[in-house]
C-alpha cells in the first residue's frame, strides 16, 4: 500500500509524517498525568516520547514516579526491532486492574538507552490520560501505544487500511 497523503498542519501543530524511521527518543517539558479507578497513578514532568513515522507519539514515564503498587509484571513480551525486547506491566488504580496495559524496555538496543527505566502506558485501557491538561486519544486500532493530542496531524497508523504504512 502506498503512503497516504498527509493532513493539512494548521499553525501549532506538527505532522506524524515528518518524524522518522528509525524511531527518534526525545525529552520534552510536558507534564503527563494518568488516572485509573478514580486514582491518579502518575503525574510528572519527566517524560520522554519516542516519535515514529504515521504514529502519533508514544510517551514513557519513570517506573519511580507511578503511584506505589499500580505497576506489577504481566505475562508477555514482544519485541520491536528499534528498542529491542518489550516486558509488560499489569496497571492498577483504585479497585480496578488492567492486564498488561503497560510496557517497558529494561535493556533497550542501543540509541533508546533512555526506556530502561521507563513505561508507557495504552491510554485506552486507562480512566484517562493527558498532556499538558489535554485529554488524550488513544492511537487508532487498539495495537499501538501513542496518544493523540490537538498539536498533531494525521492520519494515524492503526485505522482501517494503514497495516502497509
Amino acid at each position: 500500500m502506498s503512503r497516504p497523503q498527509p493532513d493539512p498542519v494548521a499553525p501549532g501543530q506538527e505532522s506524524v509524517w515528518d518524524y522518522p524511521r528509525p524511531p527518534r527518543i526525545e525529552r520534552v517539558d510536558r507534564t503527563v498525568a494518568i488516572d485509573l479507578g478514580g486514582v491518579r497513578i502518575v503525574e510528572t514532568g519527566d517524560v520522554v516520547r519516542v516519535l515514529e513515522t504515521s504514529h502519533p507519539p508514544v510517551y514513557y514515564l519513570r517506573i519511580s514516579d507511578f503511584r506505589a503498587g499500580s505497576l506489577t509484571a504481566a505475562s508477555g513480551s514482544s519485541f520491536c526491532e528499534f528498542k529491542g525486547s518489550a516486558r509488560y506491566l499489569d496497571v492498577h488504580g483504585g479497585d480496578q486492574t488492567a492486564p498488561g496495559a503497560a510496557w517497558n524496555y529494561p535493556n533497550p538496543s542501543h540509541g533508546y538507552g533512555l526506556l530502561a527505566d521507563r513505561v508507557a502506558v495504552y491510554a485506552a485501557r486507562m480512566q484517562q490520560c493527558s498532556v499538558d491538561g489535554e485529554i488524550v486519544a488513544p492511537q487508532p486500532g487498539g495495537f499501538y501505544g501513542g496518544w493523540v493530542t490537538a498539536d498533531l496531524a494525521g492520519p494515524f497508523k492503526g485505522v482501517p487500511g494503514s497495516m502497509g504504512w
